[in-house]
């Protein structure tokens, strides 16, 4: 029996399936997000776990054991929100970026947009960079 992928792995689906799960507005700001994400890793887009386009990969280790990959960069884009994933307490770390930001909601590594409508660009590139920094092997 062959051994069975782990949830957050590359896949071979097409960028654009999940890039139409945005509607509407929301669907040419996910492919302002794809651009904005390419031009800042330098990678080409993947999507993970089906529904989550990454961009780049590395390994991590826990010290509890627990290893994985992950994508250096990546978002999810949805009918009612964007979602992006970057490095643990991001928006503690980095509340200049944040108060220029605009209108969002953060998790410990989620980033959530509503609209990009009122979402300051070079702050949300900024981001990126400062979170593909933190990410990208040899580069910590």
């Amino acid at each position: 029996m062959a051994a069975q992928q782990p949830a957050m792995s590359p896949s071979a689906l097409p960028v654009t399936d999940v890039l139409d799960r945005a509607t509407g507005p929301r669907r040419a700001e996910a492919d302002e997000l794809l651009t904005i994400h390419g031009e800042v890793s330098g990678e080409q887009p993947v999507v993970w776990a089906g529904r989550i386009i990454g961009f780049g990969e590395y390994e991590y280790r826990y010290e509890t054991g627990h290893s994985g990959r992950a994508p250096l960069l990546a978002y999810a884009p949805g009918p009612t929100k964007h979602t992006i994933y970057l490095v643990n307490d991001f928006s503690e770390r980095w509340p200049d970026l944040m108060a220029q930001l605009g209108t969002y909601r953060a998790s410990k590594v989620c980033l959530y947009l509503a609209r990009l409508t009122g979402v300051d660009r070079d702050a949300l590139r900024e981001l990126l960079e400062r979170s593909l920094s933190e990410t990208r092997p040899g580069q910590r």
